[in-house]
């Protein structure tokens, strides 16, 4: 597994291997990132402020799935790539463990829920947007794509306790 994984993750990033292409990566990661973590506060300030009955959901959904992210991650502790492999990843990081699931994609996708409720559009665009970064978390070497996919996928289950 360790050279299968060395050779997929060479043959992904190699396109990608320049200074000016790493610094791209880890600026979207950063804005992609930013964009997030700065909507969720406004958002619940705009639900409090206009739809006072989705606010405690929007809080408590996203609050509640997290803290059990965190739990599991806690508890499961699996490696980074950058830690199990001997791989030279674009985006540097220095946390040991807790990959699975990602928490910024898991993040990313409660959040979009979370939008769709008030904007179907926009929630859409922010689930594409939380695509990408996940793409760039592969790309960056910092998670698996199961990792990921596990993130994408929690956070769109948690997301559908709101339309339920």
């Amino acid at each position: 597994m360790n050279k299968d994984y060395k050779t997929f993750y060479a043959q992904l990033t190699q396109p990608y291997r320049d200074e000016g292409a790493v610094g791209m990566l880890n600026t979207f990661n950063d804005l992609i990132t930013f964009l997030y973590y700065a909507l969720y506060p406004l958002l619940l300030i705009y639900m409090y402020r206009n739809h006072r009955p989705l606010f405690l959901r929007s809080l408590l959904v996203p609050a509640v799935s997290f803290a059990i992210i965190s739990l599991f991650r806690i508890f499961f502790d699996r490696p980074r790539p950058y830690e199990a492999y001997d791989i030279d990843p674009l985006i540097q990081k220095s946390s040991k463990g807790h990959s699975m699931p990602s928490r910024h994609i898991f993040s990313c996708m409660v959040i979009s829920m979370t939008v769709m409720q008030i904007s179907g559009t926009i929630g859409i665009l922010l689930l594409l947007a939380g695509a990408c970064e996940g793409f760039i978390r592969i790309l960056g070497g910092v998670h698996y794509p199961d990792d990921v996919v596990a993130g994408a996928v929690l956070g769109i289950l948690a997301g559908l306790i709101y339309f339920i």
